[in-house]
């Protein structure tokens, strides 16, 4: 016993200084965009062409990402000329509704918190169903993460609980497929109202890589009502915890290319 005592001090402290402070990022990391069409010329759509997913529009000389279905790939970034579009390091980008999730020169309005009967309700105790709906367990890993003793929900009294039974709200991942429809509709019916819904990953809020095709949904809200969008392809567990804290009523930063 003392031997793993003494191992424990020497490993020193793991878990991440948010929200204290912002925690560093590899440097590689692409966060939320930041926008400045002033720089856009000649009205060339180089971004348009290039986003994979179509996620990217020019309204009058103004260009906008739809984060709700982006897959953080920067070809955008890559294809400007002008560099209009920059990735930043920016870890924050949660919404509470669809149309919350379109970023322009203005920057992205973050999410605020739930009614306040709630948050007295669930602040320092909120427990999570997490349902992989036709998911590729990259959202599902970086969910998990979330609980792990770098990020560390449960410090905040967030859990992720075997049962719907034993949940607050659901965590949905993954295009919501055919196969899994049912099974999303009967875990919500399942949860003791008021249900609250997340929806993490560009899959589970408009389909991601796989939208429109016949075998899906095009993510959660069709089947049940979302309270909370976590965009990214994965998220990371930052933006996911960020997104809970918010939701439930903490005082949380926000990032450069975010507004509250």
């Amino acid at each position: 016993m003392l031997k793993e005592l003494f191992e424990r001090f020497r490993q020193g402290h793991h878990t991440t200084v948010y929200p204290d402070k912002y925690p560093g990022v590899y440097e590689r990391y692409r966060g939320t965009p930041k926008i400045d069409s002033s720089k856009c010329v000649d009205n060339c759509k180089a971004c348009i062409d290039a986003c994979p997913t179509e996620v990217i529009s020019n309204d009058n000389g103004r260009v906008k990402i739809d984060l709700g279905n982006c897959l953080f790939c920067v070809e955008c970034e890559r294809a400007c000329p002008e560099g209009a579009i920059r990735y930043t390091k920016d870890l924050y980008c949660c919404a509470n509704k669809r149309e919350d999730l379109v970023v322009s020169d203005e920057g992205l309005k973050l999410a605020s918190a739930m009614e306040e009967k709630l948050v007295k309700l669930y602040q320092g105790s909120f427990a999570i169903r997490q349902v992989s709906a036709g998911g590729c367990m990259g959202c599902e890993s970086e969910c998990n993460a979330t609980q792990n003793i770098v990020f560390d929900s449960t410090r905040f009294g967030i859990n992720i609980v075997a049962s719907p039974r034993h949940a607050d709200a659901i965590m949905v991942t993954g295009p919501v497929s055919e196969n899994m429809k049912l099974a999303l509709e009967k875990t919500y019916k399942s949860v003791p109202k008021p249900t609250i819904v997340i929806a993490a990953g560009a899959c589970a809020i408009a389909g991601g890589p796989f939208r429109g095709n016949p075998e899906q949904h095009n993510g959660a809200d069709g089947t049940v009502p979302v309270d909370l969008y976590i965009p990214g392809c994965p998220p990371h567990p930052i933006t996911i915890v960020d997104g809970l804290l918010r939701l439930l009523g903490y005082q949380v930063p926000a990032g450069e290319a975010t507004k509250v």
